[in-house]
């Protein structure tokens, strides 16, 4: 293998030939380049490339049943650098290595997956209108590309991923009211769901939607599923009620007394029900009050779930109450939903927050007086706009954020997104609309000691955007932090265990400083600049 490679997809075509595609760094460790497809022998032996060009190829990798073809999906358009959301289902031919475009349309066409019996692929995809959200709706064509055909029309949810099962019907994955569902569509377009309460299992730090599914040959589906007390373990389901195959995390939960998590009824100023979490700490009376920690999701464009989260927990644990909720602008209700805060975010959801607080605190958990806010990008960002829009909040934590707009659009590594889906126009064609949705146009507001994480290797809210804010904090007087996660990503914040520790760890005791009364505790924490 070449680069630094990832193995993605690996099949063993109905020919007398085994053999293993998977996608790599062509330009091996020494140049590094784009992510393209090889092909190796199963029994080992020298690999071969396939792709080639100054683009990523991506997955995952479906193999034709005669092992002559692998259909992958990729942005091969001259202009992929500034068009970025224009990906095509390709046909390559492992022969001659030629690449063939089975796709063509204004938006991303992905995750195709060729039929049992190789007549057809279905796949995901959706025309771009340049709003903030569209759903990703299944499709069908034949092998070749023609008669293309919409499966899931008037279907107001996000298919994220699919499997064949047999020849006549496809699994498909998505998210309705922050639960998610395995159903099943007939090539008819008749869906039927056949499990639900999937969950991640691959992180646990914070709830957010989600799961991963696989069909056998004869229907059944595997999957990922918990509780809010209980990571994702592996399920499998026949048709009915799932049946649990795995306790992985068995011997050392039953020696922890977890945090309790409930729902909690939320109004927005406008009239429109919020779903929203509270997370009591373990043993909390009744009519006792907690300091209440406001955790707010990434995205904004994504979902929380009543699930288990490691962050919630030790937060609980703690002695905090947890309050996490899906505002205006969150997926898995509908497009017209997520699409409230279209240009306009930071905007109203801001109120949808702020209203779930309240709601908190007229519960009769959370302290009024001891009140906390923190979340990671999208939730970053709105951690700011609050501090810079109240000072009720006793301390606040800005994790990978968000603070200009317009620096941020320059400088991130998809610089054309922001000013195409986010504003109307380019930053230098209307600097003061960028300007007025940027938490620094705020600073001056602040008065809530205020931490700033991000991680050293983040490009996606780049480290000076972080560095802007605490920059500013500091020049303002405003008690403040800067924590930097040496190597961590911008996803990769909390990647690994230690990481998803440590960064608990510095947010609870920046907290601990700054919570009154009878909560006061004699932890250290981060000093304050």
């Amino acid at each position: 293998m070449q680069g630094r490679a990832t193995i993605t997809s690996s099949s063993f075509p109905q020919t007398g030939a085994r053999r293993v595609s998977y996608r790599a760094d062509g330009g091996g460790y020494a140049r590094p380049g784009y992510d393209h497809i090889f092909v190796v022998s199963a029994d080992g032996g020298a690999p071969r490339q396939l792709t080639f060009g100054d683009f990523d190829d991506g997955g995952p990798l479906s193999w034709t049943p005669d092992g002559r073809r692998i259909v992958f999906s990729a942005n091969r358009h001259e202009n992929w650098q500034h068009d970025i959301d224009n990906s095509e289902v390709y046909a390559l031919d492992i022969a001659s290595g030629a690449v063939t475009a089975l796709t063509s349309r204004n938006g991303p066409d992905a995750g195709a997956k060729v039929s049992p019996d190789g007549r057809h692929i279905a796949y995901l995809g959706y025309d771009d209108v340049n709003r903030s959200y569209e759903n990703s709706d299944l499709y069908i064509m034949n092998s070749d590309g023609s008669g293309s055909r919409l499966l899931t029309k008037g279907f107001d949810h996000s298919i994220d991923a699919l499997d064949w099962s047999g020849n006549s019907a496809i699994m498909v994955q998505y998210d309705d009211h922050a639960k998610t569902y395995v159903a099943r569509v007939g090539l008819d377009g008749g869906l039927k769901n056949v499990v639900e309460g999937l969950s991640p299992g691959d992180h646990f730090d914070r709830p957010y939607t989600g799961g991963a599914f696989s069909v056998s040959k004869n229907g059944r589906v595997a999957y990922t599923s918990g509780t809010a007390q209980r990571p994702a373990d592996l399920w499998l389901s026949g048709g009915g009620a799932g049946r649990k195959l795995t306790d992985l995390n068995g011997t050392w939960l039953d020696a922890k007394a977890l945090a309790p998590v409930r729902k909690l009824a939320v109004t927005a100023p406008d009239g429109r029900a919020i779903d929203a979490w509270l997370v009591t700490p373990p043993g909390l009376a009744p009519g006792q009050k907690a300091p209440l920690i406001l955790e707010i999701h990434g995205g904004p464009n994504t979902a929380y779930a009543p699930g288990f989260a490691t962050d919630y927990q030790l937060y609980a644990a703690h002695g905090y109450a947890v309050l996490y909720t899906n505002p205006r602008g969150s997926t898995s209700y509908g497009e017209e939903f997520a699409n409230l805060i279209d240009r306009a975010y930071p905007g109203t959801d801001y109120d949808d927050l702020i209203a779930s607080v309240d709601a908190a605190i007229a519960d009769g958990v959370a302290d009024p007086d001891n009140l906390f806010v923190t979340g990671g990008s999208g939730g970053g960002v709105l951690t700011a706009w609050i501090v810079g829009k109240t000072d009720r909040f006793k301390a606040a934590v800005t994790q990978k954020p968000v603070i200009n707009w317009i620096s941020e659009a320059l400088t991130m590594d998809a610089t054309p997104f922001t000013s195409r889906y986010w504003f109307d126009k380019k930053p230098w064609e209307d600097p003061m609309e960028y300007w007025r949705r940027s938490p620094l146009s705020l600073v001056g507001n602040v008065k809530t000691p205020t931490m700033v994480v991000v991680g050293s290797e983040d490009f996606r809210t780049p480290v000076s955007e972080a560095e802007q804010y605490y920059a500013a904090l500091q020049i303002r007087g405003v008690p403040t932090a800067l924590v930097k996660v040496p190597g961590a990503s911008h996803g990769g914040i909390a990647a690994r265990p230690s990481q998803s520790a440590a960064k608990a760890s510095a947010i609870l005791a920046w907290f601990d400083k700054y919570r009154t009364g009878q909560y006061q505790t004699d932890r250290a924490a981060p000093a304050a600049k």
